[in-house]
């Protein structure tokens, strides 16, 4: 039986992350420059958004690119960053015609121009949009965002519009880049790899892992209902006992 079959619609997840790793290693296995892996790489984000919309999820955050991912050859950056571009501009109809809604998280400010501009105007265009929330994690690091908030908690407080002592959870979740949207309850991680590599290390306190050793160019939408399934079979305690929850 399909795993999308056994989705309870009632235990939906309101916020699904997801780290996309092993385009490289998927081309490589086919002989195969890495950029071929990228762009079957974006193939499979256009499945799994389909199939979160379909679902019903309210958040789809993916890690496209990191604040890490800069370090690499210059000529790959070069590519992404025009296939970035690219897919922005071919899919901001597609998203339109899905009721699905685009924003990013991260240090957009590093982007070249171009992107920054297609980013922008296809979130403008989507901001109306009442469906799934597509959430691009670009140029993004959990440190750099836990700096940054940090950075915004203490200058209010150097100009006294915060105190010390008020300092909570509730303030520095305000000062993170995902304010606007739930903690994920379900982050997945493709390609087998056993780390969560510097993305939400805040949001993920409490949400439940899964990990695959499928690469993300493989990554179908029955493998994502797989991950669904297992989610709710899970039991969330949240620091309680079973039988509080129960």
């Amino acid at each position: 039986m399909s795993y999308k079959n056994q989705i309870q619609q009632d235990r939906i997840p309101r916020h699904v992350a997801i780290i996309m790793d092993g385009n490289g290693r998927w081309a490589k296995r086919q002989g195969l420059a890495r950029m071929f892996g990228h762009r079957q790489g974006v193939e499979t984000v256009h499945t799994i958004t389909e199939a979160a919309a379909e679902l019903g999820i309210e958040y789809l955050t993916l890690y496209a690119f990191s604040t890490e991912n800069w370090n690499r050859p210059k000529e790959e950056v070069d590519a992404l960053m025009s296939l970035l571009v690219d897919t922005i501009a071919k899919e901001t109809p597609t998203l339109m015609k899905n009721n699905i809604r685009l924003s990013t998280i991260g240090d957009l400010s590093r982007l070249p121009n171009n992107a920054q501009q297609k980013f922008r105007a296809c979130m403008q265009e989507t901001s109306a949009n009442t469906g799934l929330n597509l959430v691009l994690a670009l140029s993004y690091s959990a440190r750099w965002e836990i700096i940054r908030a940090a950075q915004e908690i203490a200058s209010a407080i150097q100009k006294g519009d915060l105190l010390v002592e008020d300092v909570n959870e509730e303030v520095v979740s305000a000062h993170m880049t995902t304010a606007h949207m739930p903690d994920p309850d379900l982050l997945i991680r493709t390609s087998g790899e056993l780390r969560i590599s510097n993305f939400l290390l805040w949001q993920l306190a409490y949400s439940e892992l899964y990990f695959t050793d499928c690469l993300w160019p493989e990554f179908t939408a029955e493998e994502f209902y797989r991950a669904i399934v297992d989610y709710q079979r899970r039991e969330r305690r949240f620091g309680k006992t079973s039988e509080q929850i129960r």
